[in-house]
């Protein structure tokens, strides 16, 4: 599967959901070791403070969130998933010095958000996106706090719709 990437005035960073690709790969492959707070840091560098920004937000948004840490597998490592009842609000998947946001919408999701006020290049990539049974899925590089506000703007979407 090819896979759309943009990087627009260095702000951006979006993809696709897809295979193959090692900067997919969690920084943590080991299954018999589920990472701690502190390795995480260490992984994480400058963009932990993001990540807790981010976790915190959404458990904040929507109270009855659980959050896990999920092994995928030897090919995809360890990840963060942060869902409710019925589906994942939103994984954090930590990479070598940064980390990424992937989100999945439903089409009432979609359609807000298209409405709403993200940034356009965060809109044509979840256009660009293919359709899956559950939805359209983005995955976003967060290397500073540049798109926080954006990314929280796409946690409220997902959790609303």
């Amino acid at each position: 599967m090819l896979q759309s990437i943009i990087t627009v005035a260095g702000r951006w960073n979006c993809n696709n959901y897809s295979k193959g690709n090692d900067h997919m790969n969690s920084i943590f492959m080991n299954k018999e070791s589920e990472p701690t707070r502190q390795e995480l840091k260490k992984a994480l560098g400058k963009t932990f403070e993001s990540w807790l920004d981010l976790s915190d937000f959404t458990k904040l948004a929507y109270p009855a969130a659980v959050s896990e840490w999920n092994y995928s597998g030897a090919k995809y490592g360890w990840s963060y998933r942060i869902s409710d009842k019925k589906r994942v609000l939103v994984y954090l998947l930590p990479r070598d010095g940064f980390f990424k946001v992937g989100l999945v919408f439903g089409q009432k999701a979609t359609d807000a958000l298209l409405a709403g006020s993200v940034a356009d290049e965060i809109k044509n990539e979840v256009l660009q996106a293919k359709v899956y049974g559950e939805g359209r899925g983005i995955r976003l590089d967060v290397q500073d706090e540049t798109q926080i506000a954006d990314i929280k703007e796409l946690i409220r979407v997902k959790i609303t719709h």
